[in-house]
């Protein structure tokens, strides 16, 4: 009878664990060991964000590169003497600095009250939140408990981020890696709500589409003409544009309304609205900022979930940019 109770009990517990999933992440992870974490944690964002607006985009933008490349395990934020590291990798360069000096601040301040505590893999999860939230977005609770990447390097980027000339089968395949759907990724596009853009990720489109038509007639003809005053050929490459031309500094639906008016920027943004298979979520979400919200939600909550490492595989780093502090 011992014996039977002893493996029912062993089978229980196997079950439970199996159940909690690859993320094993919980809401209240630092309830005891730093519960004044998220507090902390906006503070910092706050005060950074009171200083530049940039702080918002840079930080959100962050996070998905992140995620999309070895999971959630602040990968990104690690430097390399040798400049081999995550960051260093072509899709990473224009990664804004205000974003990873968000992290930085964030860890700095959770370090002075909670040391070797708290992942960087988590104050991102929780920052991304935040920076939402101050750009008026949906507010939602983050699932903790990630521990720190071990590995940074460039060679494993290329391939495994989005680029701005997706077709939308390129972009389900790509979100699909990381177990989020097609719903998913176009909530998750809707952070081009509060981004911006270098003028060479889109110029293909104003200047060079084909032969028979060198700007994109996708675009609406107003909008080209726009963005070419603020994007002439052979432009400065530190310009950049805002995604959203209506309330860039907004976080809000209006995203979607421009792609439905042909004011998307890059061509994986306007084929979500051209595509007809994802026209119809596109028009949901124009309408309906609480669909968007949701979606959003649930969108970001998974995205939060991919790659995570717990336990031994990973670590808490004390310095997010030193791979082995």
């Amino acid at each position: 009878m011992e014996a039977t109770r002893g493996l029912l009990l062993l089978m229980v517990i196997i079950i439970m664990i199996t159940r909690r999933g690859d993320a094993q992440l919980i809401e209240n992870f630092y309830s005891s060991s730093c519960p004044n974490v998220e507090a902390i944690v906006k503070q910092a964002v706050s005060t950074k964000f009171s200083q530049t607006f940039t702080t918002i985009p840079a930080t959100l933008r962050l996070f998905f590169h992140d995620c999309f490349i070895t999971g959630c395990d602040a990968s990104i934020m690690v430097s390399s003497p040798n400049g081999d590291a995550e960051k260093d990798a072509p899709d990473n360069l224009s990664l804004a600095g205000d974003g990873f000096d968000t992290i930085v601040k964030a860890k700095q301040a959770v370090e002075a009250q909670c040391p070797n505590v708290v992942s960087c893999a988590d104050i991102m999860a929780i920052a991304a939140r935040d920076v939402v939230v101050l750009a008026g977005g949906p507010s939602f609770s983050v699932e903790l408990g990630r521990r720190d990447g071990l590995i940074s390097q460039s060679s494993l980027v290329a391939g495994n981020l989005p680029e701005p000339n997706f077709t939308l089968s390129q972009l389900n395949t790509i979100f699909a890696k990381n177990n989020l759907s097609q719903i998913d990724m176009i909530a998750l596009s809707g952070a081009h709500t509060v981004g911006f853009s270098h003028c060479n990720r889109f110029a293909n489109r104003l200047y060079s589409f084909s032969p028979s038509s060198p700007v994109d007639p996708s675009l609406d003809p107003n909008y080209a003409k726009q963005l070419m005053n603020a994007c002439p050929q052979n432009v400065d490459p530190s310009i950049a544009v805002n995604m959203d031309p209506i309330t860039p500094q907004i976080f809000d639906n209006v995203y979607y309304q421009n792609l439905v008016g042909g004011k998307g920027l890059f061509t994986s943004d306007e084929v979500l609205f051209t595509d007809p298979a994802s026209k119809p979520t596109v028009t949901d979400f124009a309408n309906s900022p609480g669909d968007f919200n949701g979606a959003f939600v649930t969108a970001m909550r998974k995205l939060g979930r991919v790659g995570v490492k717990t336990s031994n595989q990973g670590r808490i780093r004390t310095d997010c940019t030193n791979l082995n502090s």
